[in-house]
């Protein structure tokens, strides 16, 4: 098992909802982003393909766009990775995936 050591949900919600905010930071991350059966980038890939697919162009798309670069996954794979997805989840969401995921990576590779 990885250890990851997650602080978000005890920080953005630990007084306003507790239970939550522990669920998300030892079980979400501590246990299931944990587990080393799938590899970081491919788990990166899960979420972003399903933000995509429910249309969920968020901050936390944006947060999970920066674990996928921190995750290994490069500018040609992101866009590979929207590319695709944009036939199943819809154009005008890969435009608004694009429009963050520029942001993540930048002109930088």
């Amino acid at each position: 098992m990885r250890d990851i050591k997650q602080t978000a949900g005890r920080t953005q919600l630990g007084e306003f909802a507790p239970t939550f905010a522990q669920v998300n930071d030892d079980v979400l991350f501590g246990e299931v982003w944990a587990d080393e059966t799938l590899d970081m980038k491919t788990r990166s890939t899960i979420v972003i393909s399903v933000f995509m697919g429910r249309g969920l162009i968020t901050d936390a798309l944006r947060h999970h766009l920066q674990y996928a670069k921190d995750n290994g996954i490069t500018r040609e794979e992101i866009s590979a990775i929207i590319t695709h997805a944009a036939f199943y989840a819809g154009w005008p969401v890969a435009w608004a995936v694009f429009a963050l995921a520029k942001d993540v990576w930048g002109e930088e590779e």
